[in-house]
């Protein structure tokens, strides 16, 4: 059992943090966030805590009939992807997924997510491309991947312009798996596999 003292004080910043220009009480980040510099330092030294998620709908029976694919569009145009973000410093994995499902798509998603979530894998994106599926050119990030059903409406907010709801065997099609940059399309394939939906 968990004693009170060896709980992590959420306000304890290293010797010398609130010195200007670390973000502390002078805007420059939301609590829990690191300024711009301070991210940029870290994400060359660390791997950084990620959350990947694929949003399904279920049937009466628990089964699942529809897989969520987001449409985005970034520096490579249009492109699909899944629910994606950071860990925050002192936030749960389950209060993270939580929070990055129902900014993607929305605060009346109404995500269920399960007491004690379980990744079906872990993803690992590196600056270097080729030696896992997955990269990400500003970082090491190691991601864990959730499959959350999603019982609400969706309605997609920022770069995500809408969120396309597909068969698990429609969204394997060639044309659907093309159009995910980065490696995506390999965790769709083994979210559907997971499910038990990969023929």
């Amino acid at each position: 059992m968990t004693t009170a003292f060896e709980i992590p004080n959420p306000d304890w910043r290293p010797e010398g943090w609130d010195a200007p220009g670390h973000g502390i009480d002078d805007g420059a980040a939301p609590a829990g966030w690191l300024p711009a510099d301070d991210l940029a330092v870290i994400r060359a030294q660390l791997p950084i805590v990620y959350i990947n998620a694929v949003p399904v709908r279920l049937d009466d029976s628990g089964d699942v009939t529809q897989v969520g694919l987001l449409l985005r569009m970034g520096g490579r145009g249009l492109t699909r992807s899944l629910v994606a973000g950071r860990v925050l410093y002192h936030e749960r994995v389950r209060d993270a997924v939580k929070r990055l499902v129902e900014h993607d798509i929305g605060p009346m998603s109404l995500p269920i997510i399960p007491p004690s979530p379980q990744p079906f894998t872990v993803a690992e994106y590196l600056p270097t491309p080729g030696i896992t599926p997955f990269f990400d050119h500003r970082q090491h990030a190691v991601a864990l991947c959730y499959v959350i059903p999603i019982t609400g409406d969706c309605r997609p907010r920022d770069d995500a312009l809408q969120i396309d709801w597909i068969t698990p065997e429609g969204a394997l099609t060639p044309e659907i798996l093309r159009s995910f940059t980065d490696g995506q399309d390999v965790l769709l394939k083994q979210a559907i596999a997971y499910l038990g939906r990969l023929s």
